[in-house]
């Protein structure tokens, strides 16, 4: 691995896509980063043996730009460095909502653009990153796409069209699985469980339920019935799940970050 990355805006998950490279064979020397503050990249450097540049050192000197700053500082971002990423540099955005042709129409003619929809569970090694071609982008250049976040998790190549769907189901999926697993430790308290104890039960229950999904090959379907026993306790609990609108409410929930993806790529920042 010879080609030199840089990570322009280097938060929590580019730190974690930094980790994850340097644990697959990437050396340190060949990773350069950009910070908004000086202190933020001496650390990087400290932690990790990173080389701290600025944003149009990067752009002149890496041969792969990922750009991991906010939506809403991606076009102060461009404006910055087009004047000096030539059209023979990959450039690979993580920013949600935001088209490939947007960096295409700032940067220079002909140049590749890959767009990645990770998720933070790049920071333990597990994320999935979604992966889309912009006009210019070959095979090759998702094959390095993938080479670089097969580094933090899994894969999946997508078409662009479909970026939006998998930013709310994928991008923005951990927090619902957050919010379930609050909600759950709630109920364990209100049964009389001490918060660390229900805490410890859900979160070990829904490591194991994803590891047989990852790993059984059986539809979800087949393994919610197999806990279900006539008459017993869990059908009684998807009863209530269902009384109250459980599928129906993840549905909407779904459509609406959807939705609220499909506005930040035109430009809506309310």
């Amino acid at each position: 691995m010879t080609q030199k990355v840089a990570v322009l805006g280097t938060g929590k998950i580019g730190e974690a896509l930094l980790s994850g490279m340097i644990g697959s064979g990437w050396a340190p020397a060949d990773l350069l980063v950009t910070a908004r503050r000086r202190e933020r990249a001496d650390e990087l450097r400290a932690r990790h043996g990173v080389t701290p540049v600025t944003n149009a050192e990067a752009a002149k000197n890496a041969d792969t730009l990922i750009l991991t700053v906010k939506p809403q500082d991606m076009g102060t971002l461009l404006d910055e460095l087009a004047p000096h990423v030539p059209a023979d540099r990959l450039v690979i955005s993580g920013a949600a909502g935001i088209p490939t042709a947007f960096f295409e129409e700032r940067l220079a003619p002909g140049t590749p653009v890959v767009r990645v929809m990770t998720n933070t569970p790049a920071l333990v090694d597990e994320a999935m990153s979604v992966i889309s071609a912009g006009t210019h982008a070959t095979a090759a250049h998702l094959t390095h796409t993938e080479e670089i976040f097969g580094a933090v998790g899994k894969t999946l190549r997508v078409p662009e069209s479909q970026q939006d769907a998998c930013t709310a189901l994928s991008g923005s999926g951990p927090a619902y699985f957050f919010y379930l697993v609050e909600a759950m430790t709630d109920a364990g308290i209100l049964l009389g469980l001490p918060r660390d104890k229900a805490h410890d039960l859900i979160v070990q229950s829904a490591i194991g339920a994803a590891k047989m999904l990852r790993d059984s090959g059986e539809h979800p379907v087949r393994l919610r019935e197999n806990v279900t026993s006539p008459a017993g306790t869990t059908i009684n609990a998807i009863r209530e799940l269902e009384n109250h609108g459980v599928r129906a409410a993840l549905i909407a929930a779904l459509e609406a970050a959807r939705d609220r993806s499909r506005e930040l790529a035109s430009g809506t920042k309310d």
